[in-house]
């Protein structure tokens, strides 16, 4: 990714407040990782995080307003929603199982299989008013948007605060610029196994046996600091199976069929069900479905290894969770 006129760098330790009594919502990072990458034309502000915030827990932005980007992305399943797909809202079965959403702005790809999104604000989008398959409805109504919200004095206010080059203006494209702005808080560095290799607290024998095992057969593709190389593979357990072309559905290519994503393993005992398609109910399964050979016992082990990156911290700080009051009531 380019840093060239594009891309700026944002120093994550920097703490942001929403108010002195209220916990950063950006966390300081750990030794060795880098700060994520931000556009230029979207900068983090404190009221543009908080605007995010509220607007991802918003099911004005579905078309019948029962829907909103935590209704599959829930905070106690590490930001994903526990179900093979999720539905969309008139009906349309989910495509694809629901990723999680830890650090996700570290990720180039965003995506099981779309190399077109690789920024967060073109995503935030996708869900909205996407019709490939239909989620929250809203293709041409997008006007509806802006519509709903100018009614509510609190996001108007917010929008002024959040995008004064603007306007304030109200509509899909500052609505996606403050929704990845929240998801650029979404941090998660406190796994037993990041204490572990911080400050070298101990995990249980079986985890580090597990350790050993993933890093001799996994890490090829669960590389970095987020258990993810980001690449596009193909799974043998899956090559028969046609019913979802996966890269090639965007590429055209015969080559690309059945390819997917790595995702990250991070909150992964979270997560489930797995694969891009949520066929495997249990992380065994799903590490049986790679073409490696592994013992049971092995299997076992790097089991309890993938546990130890459960961040529970995530899972529950309330710099994420549904705001205490909605836009509505601060009118």
């Amino acid at each position: 990714m380019s840093v060239s006129g594009k891309w700026v760098l944002v120093v994550l330790s920097t703490l942001l407040c929403v108010g002195s009594s209220s916990p950063p919502l950006w966390r300081r990072l750990p030794r060795g990782v880098a700060p994520p990458l931000v556009p230029t034309d979207n900068p983090m502000t404190r009221t543009k995080i908080e605007l995010g915030h509220r607007l991802f827990y918003d099911a004005d932005l579905s078309i019948d307003g029962t829907m909103s980007c935590a209704t599959c992305h829930e905070q106690k399943h590490a930001f994903a929603d526990g179900n093979r797909t999720h539905q969309g809202v008139r009906g349309d079965p989910g495509l694809r199982n629901v990723p999680g959403l830890a650090n996700v702005a570290w990720l180039e790809r965003l995506t099981w299989a779309d190399p077109r999104l690789t920024s967060l604000e073109r995503q935030a989008a996708v869900p909205i008013h996407g019709d490939d398959p239909v989620e929250m409805g809203m293709k041409g109504h997008e006007a509806e948007i802006s519509k709903r919200l100018s009614h509510n004095d609190c996001y108007v206010r917010m929008f002024k605060m959040a995008f004064p080059k603007e306007g304030g203006s109200i509509n899909l494209v500052t609505v996606s610029k403050a929704l990845a702005a929240f998801e650029r808080t979404l941090l998660s560095f406190e796994s037993p196994y990041d204490r572990y290799r911080r400050t070298g607290r101990t995990i249980s024998e079986i985890a580090k046996r597990g350790e050993h095992v993933f890093r001799r057969d996994c890490a090829n593709c669960h590389s970095g600091v987020n258990f993810t190389d980001g690449a596009y593979h193909l799974l043998q357990s899956s090559a028969s199976d046609t019913s979802d072309r996966g890269l090639a559905r965007v590429t055209g290519l015969a080559a690309d069929d059945g390819r997917f994503r790595t995702p990250s393993l991070r909150n992964v005992a979270l997560t489930g069900p797995y694969l891009h398609d949520g066929s495997a109910p249990t992380i065994d399964e799903a590490i049986s479905r790679h073409a490696i050979s592994l013992t049971a016992n092995d299997r076992k082990a790097v089991v309890a290894f993938l546990d130890q990156l459960t961040d529970r911290s995530f899972t529950t700080d309330p710099s994420f969770a549904l705001p205490p009051t909605s836009c509505a009531s601060d009118t």
